[in-house]
């Protein structure tokens, strides 16, 4: 059970990941908010790489990180992208229980709208939450739910409804985005740089800015930076399975963009396909620049290591 393991790790374990928020209001100590809130690639690169800065001091593997968007306590997912502030009056304390600290964004409008730009806006924050959770390197944990795009109207501490509020609506799932996550779970099973053992290295990882160079100390420190690239090698992953076979992989390419606006990404080099894109239904053609929309996140990969 969840809860047993829980006893077993360190409490920092379920600190690592904490919310992915995308948002304009987020706090700053939101470690992987920062990134898309107050520029702070060098916070998001350490997380999405196992925390390597919080757990090997101790010997512990990037599997000793727990990683999540969304828990039973606070918002869902859906809710996270629409409310900025609590909606417990049904709990019938006031509206004063649960946390005033939600650290979301609504994408401009406080609760359910019909307003088409903000619908794809928050469909797309989902999917770039979803997608960073989940092609991290650690232990993904996924709020029940939150693949079904289930709601429960801004209710933050709904603990004590035993009813539509907390309840699975599978008749109403959101199909496409079940099929999303669906999608992303078949990626990390597929690719075994997503469930590495090991912390990455310089050998099998580079950090890309956006003009295709390798990113320098002074690029993460940079206060508009908002967009960089995480390359990871596969054939160069120097780890073995479990009768000692070498654990190969394609080269991958993670594609992170911030910005309220597109950029054009250059790309190591050509022969990339496209395996996610969250602004994207179809995969566009790959040259030797990608172009990545505002707030969005891309995957792209070398199938070089076998027909996929």
């Amino acid at each position: 059970p969840l809860a047993a393991l829980a006893g077993q790790l360190e409490p920092r374990a379920f600190e690592n990941l904490r919310r992915l928020e995308i948002g304009p209001d987020a706090p700053a100590e939101v470690s992987l908010a920062r990134f898309f809130v107050t520029a702070a690639p060098g916070e998001l690169a350490s997380r999405i790489s196992g925390s390597k800065d919080l757990f090997a001091s101790s010997g512990r593997a990037p599997t000793a990180s727990i990683n999540f968007v969304t828990t039973h306590d606070g918002f869902t997912l859906q809710d996270l992208v629409s409310y900025e502030k609590k909606r417990n009056e049904a709990n019938h304390e006031g509206n004063r229980d649960g946390t005033d600290n939600n650290r979301s964004w609504n994408c401009g409008v406080e609760g359910p709208s019909t307003d088409p730009s903000v619908v794809e806006l928050r469909e797309r924050q989902k999917r770039n939450l979803l997608a960073t959770l989940l092609l991290s390197h650690g232990v993904p944990m996924l709020l029940a739910g939150d693949e079904l795009g289930r709601t429960q109207l801004g209710n933050n501490n709904a603990y004590c409804q035993d009813n539509e509020v907390s309840w699975l609506h599978w008749e109403a799932a959101d199909a496409e985005l079940l099929a999303f996550v669906a999608g992303l779970l078949k990626l990390r099973k597929l690719h075994a740089l997503f469930r590495r053992r090991t912390y990455p290295k310089p050998e099998d990882t580079s950090w890309l800015a956006p003009e295709g160079r390798e990113m320098g100390e002074r690029d993460w420190k940079l206060p508009f930076a908002r967009c960089f690239g995480m390359l990871m090698v596969g054939r160069r992953l120097a780890e073995r399975d479990e009768r000692g076979n070498p654990v190969e992989d394609d080269d991958l390419l993670l594609l992170l963009n911030a910005h309220h606006d597109a950029i054009d990404f250059h790309l190591p080099d050509a022969a990339w396909t496209v395996l996610v894109d969250t602004a994207r239904v179809d995969a566009p053609s790959v040259t030797q620049t990608y172009r990545l929309e505002a707030r969005s996140l891309a995957l792209l990969a070398k199938l070089s290591h076998q027909d996929r």
